[in-house]
């Protein structure tokens, strides 16, 4: 395998990020499920890039945040795209060509927002990445986010070493897949959607805060807000969603919307609490647009919808994660709601 290497990073980086690039296509459909047939006529599609650490690097550089992101694409059309979208944006991309190509995705996306995803990995379990190329950047960050990537497990020896804070996004893990638990395991703040454990959401957060380094989980709900816990918390706490500044068109990226925004409040020193009600601003602002990650909250937005505390009710509309949220996680926790 051959990798084409870039010029040296800057010099510091609030946030790197690691994995998670991609392109995304996206089709309006009616519904959700969509019904058996031969053939639909839908809206031109919408192609470009996203994923989820394509999302989260655009959402901490608009917010300020110096942001790297280090990562595989293609030399492909695709790999192009992803190219294209990172350049003027405030994101240090520096990708390695892998002939795997560039990760795709297409998303399904119903009227009231909620999208299905089929997505294409296409790397190989054995790849990885260059310690040479990840180094350099990864000793000038602050903070590293992870994507679930396979070969991102592999760098989590050498943010240990580093002492360096880490997150990642657990997407809809189900609590029992083994790909996800070590990154459930080894990162301080483990965000991941209600999607996948549904009724045994808090099982599942309780079980990465006991078992690993978390100092938060933080579950995603959509419209209905999120969950947070924390070694201080019995249970988890509900996070009302926010009102987002218009109608909502496509939830495509709101979760990672939602980590970025995290992100920023924390390294501003900020509280848990805090931290999550700008997330949940930030993704109820990636709703509304067509596409992944063309509607970036920046940090006057964020700071002006914070003070106004805009919050809407906590209901099982769909939202972010494309789910309701659920009842009471087990019979153990009980939520007023998320």
């Amino acid at each position: 395998m051959t990798f084409q290497q870039v010029s040296e990073p800057y010099d510091a980086y609030d946030v790197l990020v690691v994995g998670g690039s991609g392109v995304d296509t996206v089709v309006s459909v009616g519904a959700l499920p969509v019904p058996l047939a031969d053939s639909y006529a839908v809206p031109p599609l919408y192609e470009g890039a996203g994923h989820t650490g394509t999302g989260v690097a655009l959402g901490c550089a608009a917010l300020g945040l110096t942001t790297g992101f280090v990562d595989f694409i293609g030399d492909d059309h695709p790999g192009t795209l992803v190219r294209e979208r990172m350049a003027g944006s405030g994101v240090d991309f520096r990708p390695l060509i892998s002939p795997h190509g560039t990760r795709r995705a297409v998303n399904l996306v119903a009227p009231d927002g909620r999208r299905m995803s089929f997505y294409d990995a296409r790397e190989p379990a054995e790849l990885r990445m260059p310690p040479e190329h990840y180094l350099p950047p990864l000793r000038r960050a602050r903070h590293v986010h992870l994507s679930i990537m396979n070969f991102a497990r592999f760098l989590y020896d050498d943010i240990e070493e580093l002492g360096l804070p880490v997150s990642t996004d657990l997407q809809d893990w189900d609590g029992l897949t083994d790909h996800h638990r070590e990154f459930a395991l080894r990162s301080d703040l483990v965000f991941l959607s209600t999607a996948g454990a549904g009724e045994r959401i808090a099982s599942v957060m309780r079980e990465i805060l006991h078992e690993g380094r978390a100092e938060a989980v933080i579950a995603t709900a959509g419209a209905g807000g999120a969950y947070l816990l924390s070694a201080d918390d019995r249970t988890p706490r509900p996070v009302p969603a926010a009102v987002p500044p218009g109608p909502v068109v496509d939830s495509n990226g709101a979760g990672d919307a939602f980590t970025s925004g995290f992100l920023y409040g924390r390294l501003a020193g900020r509280s848990l609490e805090e931290c999550a009600r700008l997330g949940a601003v930030a993704g109820a602002y990636a709703c509304t647009s067509r596409g992944t990650h063309t509607a970036l909250v920046g940090r006057e937005e964020l700071h002006a919808a914070l003070r106004g505390k805009p919050t809407a009710p906590v209901t099982a509309a769909p939202g972010g994660d494309g789910h309701r949220i659920p009842g009471p996680p087990d019979a153990q926790v009980s939520p007023t709601g998320a």
